[in-house]
């Protein structure tokens, strides 16, 4: 995988979870949002501080971490 450099990880921003910029919107709120149907312009709109290339990076880390498997 590349590096994906607007996707971060801090256990004191929501919990740790993946995040956009290491601001309060996580990769699963995007994914979300588009998944129930927004457009990458409505994320935009609802989230102004984004930009274009955090949406894709969040697809493209959550494309990633769907293929990706943990040994036990």
């Amino acid at each position: 995988m590349k590096n994906l450099s607007r996707i971060t990880f801090n256990t004191n921003v929501m919990g740790g979870k993946p995040c956009i910029r290491g601001m309060r919107v996580t990769v699963g709120t995007i994914v979300g949002l588009l998944a129930e149907g927004y457009t990458i312009k409505d994320v935009l709109k609802s989230y102004p501080y984004l930009e274009e290339p955090d949406v894709h990076e969040a697809l493209a880390y959550a494309t990633w971490r769907s293929e990706e498997t943990d040994a036990p």
